[in-house]
């Protein structure tokens, strides 16, 4: 009986670990954890910024191409690991006025299935600095056996979303407004 019992345990944990599917049922939840993350680049050198102060929600539906949702982070929790550069980092942003930055998904696109995960491209609106643009993102949905983690990686121009402040004495210091974004969330019931 024990023998059976952990059989069917195994399977259960592999099922709920196996890929994604596009038609399979998203449920509803709320981000477990999360980072949200840029590589920057400066002529001071190359540095990133982070965050693990995420937070959202993920509106499920009968399939991927329904689910709905929305991530956002607080801007002064972004850190850098220089005092400086953090205080450089919420003038630009204005972390005051606009103190959240936010992406409100609308759809979901499913694509092909990727190792555990299935490759989507999430539709929505990015939002920062007051500014908000339609954004398509290439991104990665896997499975969990207690959620869903959704990874994404995208080039972001500051500029795009109004961001000055980006050369400090006389343009001698300059921070290229190019900049690689990395989100990693994870949501669960």
């Amino acid at each position: 009986m024990s023998r059976l019992l952990a059989l069917v345990s195994g399977l259960a944990l592999v099922s709920a670990a196996a890929p994604l599917a596009a038609q399979d049922v998203i449920p509803s939840g709320r981000v477990r954890e999360g980072r949200l993350s840029f590589d920057g680049h400066a002529t001071t050198g190359d540095f990133v910024g982070a965050t693990t102060s995420v937070t959202g929600e993920m509106h499920g539906g009968p399939a991927l191409s329904g689910v709905a949702g929305f991530v956002e982070a607080q801007v002064a929790t972004l850190k850098t690991g220089n005092g400086h550069r953090d205080r450089d980092l919420n003038s630009s942003l204005e972390s005051s006025r606009f103190p959240t930055m936010r992406y409100d998904l609308t759809g979901v696109v499913p694509g092909p299935a990727e190792g555990d995960g299935q490759r989507v491209t999430l539709l929505g609106r990015l939002t920062i600095h007051g500014v908000t643009r339609d954004e398509q993102l290439s991104a990665v949905v896997r499975r969990l056996p207690d959620g869903v983690r959704v990874t994404t990686s995208f080039q972001l121009n500051l500029a795009d979303y109004h961001i000055g402040g980006l050369t400090k004495m006389l343009g001698i210091l300059r921070m290229d407004p190019e900049i690689q974004v990395h989100v990693d969330v994870t949501f669960a019931p």
